[in-house]
């Protein structure tokens, strides 16, 4: 996986809407919760795309792939919608585990709440783990749990009463191919890195301007 994603732009409906693109320097296993390439497979690239908020496309995964294509990305991948700014990407390593975080809380929300009278405001946290070793299938599951914590516990140390936004994702990527580490909990050995790693990166996000809730689009007004 590149040390840090690609920085680019494309034109939709008469605007130059940023795009965050990984070239991976080799397939990657990954599991992820996104719109295109969600599930557990191996993966060739990953694409975080800022959207407007007059999005309305009801095919994410058709207009994702399409936004690969563009890009001449080949092989299945990891396809992420924002509607904040993806130029404004945080990451953090730790024990040489890396994340990056495109931090949106618009809406912030408990997991567990009444239903809701009012339609979700925007705001996504999409987060993108990179480990340096093969995990088993059940230390991935265990890793997206660990991050998905670790994004929880960031939200609380910057004062939000919330575990996320009720579009959030994760993707964890790690080595294809080689002895596996069985476990991704919080205190495990590569668990406990990509924890912190995720903290940081939440942590980082939510203080600046794009973890303030205002969507892209809003900013050209």
């Amino acid at each position: 996986m590149s040390p840090e994603p690609t920085l680019t732009a494309r034109h939709e409906d008469g605007l130059e809407i940023p795009l965050l693109v990984w070239r991976l320097a080799e397939p990657l296993l990954a599991i992820s919760s996104a719109a295109l390439g969600g599930g557990i497979g191996v993966r060739h690239w990953v694409v975080n795309a800022t959207v407007p908020m007059s999005y309305r496309r009801d095919d994410p995964d058709v207009h994702l792939t399409e936004l690969a294509a563009r890009e001449g990305l080949d092989g299945p991948g990891i396809g992420l919608l924002t509607g904040v700014d993806v130029a404004e990407v945080v990451s953090a390593e730790d024990g040489g585990v890396r994340a990056w975080a495109t931090v949106g809380l618009g809406d912030p929300i408990w997991a567990a709440a009444p239903p809701a009278d009012a339609p979700a405001a925007p705001g996504t946290v999409n987060i993108v783990v990179r480990v340096p070793v093969r995990l088993s299938v059940a230390a991935l599951v265990n890793a997206a749990a660990t991050a998905t914590e670790a994004k929880a516990q960031a939200l609380w140390d910057l004062g939000l009463p919330a575990t996320g936004t009720s579009t959030d994702t994760i993707s964890i990527l790690c080595v294809a191919d080689g002895p596996e580490a069985a476990y991704g909990g919080p205190r495990s050995e590569w668990g406990a890195p990509l924890a912190r790693a995720v903290h940081a990166a939440v942590r980082k996000g939510g203080g600046t301007g794009q973890g303030s809730g205002m969507p892209w689009s809003d900013r050209l007004l």
